[in-house]
């Protein structure tokens, strides 16, 4: 993995410096097979092309046999044709051998380097995902992937060769018909390699534009489909409809001019070819009128120039394939060349507690550099101790949970886990020492069995089960006829808001963190299934050291210590009686918490 650096400019990555960085993921150091493979790849590529170079010989000679009298001299031509037939067949014969020997290395460079930018993605930091959209991330991965192996397949096995043939040709030429063709062939393969790359570079442009579109419409269409049911509530599915064709309208339009463009690219390389094709058979047939050439001397030239036009009719193609793959590869390389905003220092150890306490010692902290959130916050959490936390919105209540995770540091101050400052110890044995119920549990698109074992590495089916036990879900996943494999969908959306916490719960009961922080858990469930989630809770962070951030206060009444929060300082702390005698800011909350609880019941009524 590269190491941090500030994010290059798309510029930065193309061209040479893309393929640079590129090169050790198909010559990897600690791989002498794939090595082998690549070798033995050359190797069939350089025999396909002696014989693929020898043919039109063996057909120039069968012709001129031909031409001459006499029973032996068709023994002779069968045996040229016989032996043109055979060079056809081990020139394809050694280009799928060489696919075979080669298709390893090209999967295995691609798969490394996906795998390298996935870890980066979950090492970036959460204010990346947060201004991210998930479908461009996904398409820039798909796009960078896909481009490599086709990539490199045109540069090892098309520009190479060609190269080769067209030296091998140009000696031939010489040899045998003289300088002129070899002059007329190289200009023209000149004249057609800049205006192949002139047309193509302005084609990148519309191709990179028509890419970008193409991203913004995925975009789009997984943005409206993850929020499926918001559209529903408001009957927005034309509104959804006109956003997403006036996406698609504006990618059909830049596709028609990328497409429209090709054709005129295709055309403009006809005819230098064909110029070239009409000049050299002119010139044989006058050499042959001469006397200096044969019948068998045209066949050749046709032949070779024809087998000399397959790989540069393909030209065009190549250098925009190989320029887009550029462009795709820089892409994911600017993914893995995002700055880690969170980094574990250098040599970090892991976090060892004996003592779960927490502390937030003078802590300042902002999202952006112009709007400080926490303004010297601290307090103190003892070990085994039940602290909630709580004050209107926008009072940091959230921002403190991220601290404590580490998904941001702090400006200034520190956040303490049993007397360490957590960003001199590791980001993995800080989160492993923290368990965490959120208030929107979201599951993976799996079986509940797959979700409660996430939460622990390696978990048994016995862990499941007594975990499942422990947060009361046991019951409900008995009586569904697939049980622990039953299918939650994406998001979890297959069950109600109380079954995803309790397996939330489960999945922290699995996990056995010594630090539990319940991050307004029950603010989206009803009354009822808020008891019955609320007593699993109280049960579950017995003997743990707890954290509770909540909007409604009769949720934390029983806390040992409750924080009241307001603009990013602490306002008061005490316990709920304490806080009720000061009649402060609590007290205040409180009272208008319970005001609207009787609105409510009285409406009810």
């Amino acid at each position: 993995m590269p190491p941090d650096q500030p994010a290059p400019t798309p510029a930065d990555h193309d061209g040479w410096a893309t393929l640079r960085r590129f090169l050790p993921y198909l010559w990897p150091k600690d791989r002498p097979d794939l090595k082998r493979r690549i070798i033995g790849a050359m190797v069939l590529v350089l025999l396909a092309k002696a014989v693929t170079l020898a043919t039109p010989l063996a057909m120039k000679n069968a012709v001129d046999t031909m031409a001459a009298q006499g029973d032996p001299m068709v023994w002779a031509a069968l045996s040229f044709v016989i032996a043109f037939v055979a060079g056809r067949f081990l020139s394809s014969a050694f280009d799928q051998c060489r696919n075979i020997v080669f298709e390893r290395v090209g999967q295995d460079a691609t798969r490394k380097l996906a795998e390298d930018t996935f870890d980066r993605l979950h090492r970036l930091s959460l204010r990346f995902h947060l201004s991210r959209r998930t479908g461009e991330i996904t398409k820039t991965i798909e796009r960078g992937t896909k481009s490599i192996d086709t990539m490199l397949y045109f540069m090892l096995f098309n520009i190479v060769p060609t190269a080769i043939e067209l030296i091998a040709v140009a000696a031939i030429f010489y040899t045998l018909f003289g300088a002129g063709l070899v002059l007329a062939t190289a200009i023209t393969v000149v004249v057609y390699i800049a205006l192949t790359r002139w047309i193509t570079e302005w084609r990148t442009e519309l191709r990179r534009r028509m890419n970008e579109l193409d991203g913004t419409a995925l975009a789009r269409a997984v943005d409206s489909l993850l929020n499926y049911e918001t559209v529903k509530f408001f009957g927005a599915e034309a509104r959804e409809k006109e956003r997403y064709g006036r996406a698609a309208r504006e990618y059909a339009e830049a596709a028609i001019k990328s497409e429209n463009s090709l054709g005129l690219l295709n055309m403009a390389q006809s005819l230098v070819m064909n110029t070239l094709m009409l000049f050299a058979l002119a010139y044989t047939v006058w050499r042959w009128s001469k006397g200096g050439l044969t019948v068998g001397d045209l066949v050749a030239v046709q032949t070779y120039l024809t087998q000399l036009f397959r790989p540069l009719d393909m030209l065009g193609m190549v250098y925009r394939t190989i320029r887009q793959g550029l462009i795709d590869m820089a892409a994911m390389f600017r993914l893995i060349d995002m700055p880690v905003e969170v980094a574990d220092a250098p040599g970090a150890p892991a976090l060892i507690i004996r003592e779960p306490r927490v502390i937030f010692d003078n802590v300042v902290f902002g999202y952006d550099p112009d709007r400080t959130i926490l303004h010297g916050l601290s307090f103190e959490v003892p070990a085994g101790g039940h602290v909630a936390i709580v004050g209107p919105s926008g009072a940091g209540k959230s921002t403190i949970a991220r601290l404590l995770f580490r998904f941001y540091d702090p400006w200034q101050g520190r956040v303490l886990i049993d007397g360490q400052d957590i960003r001199e110890v590791s980001q993995e044995s800080v989160r492993a020492a923290i368990g965490i119920v959120p208030q929107d549990s979201v599951l993976f698109n799996d079986t509940i069995g797959y979700n409660i074992a996430y939460g622990h590495d390696g978990a048994t089916h016995e862990q499941v089960v007594a975990a499942a036990r422990g947060a009361a879900i046991l019951p409900f996943i008995e009586r569904l006829p697939q049980g622990f494999g039953t299918e939650v969908g994406e998001r979890g959306l297959k069950l109600s808001g109380g079954e995803k916490q309790r397996v939330a719960i489960a999945r922290t009961l699995v996990k056995d963190p010594p630090i539990l922080l319940l991050d307004e858990a029950t603010s989206a469930l009803d009354s009822r299934t808020e008891r019955d989630i609320l007593a699993t809770l109280h049960r579950v962070s017995a003997h743990r050291t707890s954290i509770s951030i909540a909007h409604r206060l009769s949720t934390i009444a029983d806390a040992d210590t409750i924080l009241v929060m307001e603009a990013g300082q602490l306002a008061e702390q005490g316990s709920h009686a304490d806080l009720l005698r000061r009649d402060g800011l609590y007290a205040e909350m409180w009272a208008r918490q319970q005001a609207e609880s009787t609105a409510q019941a009285e409406a009810a009524e």
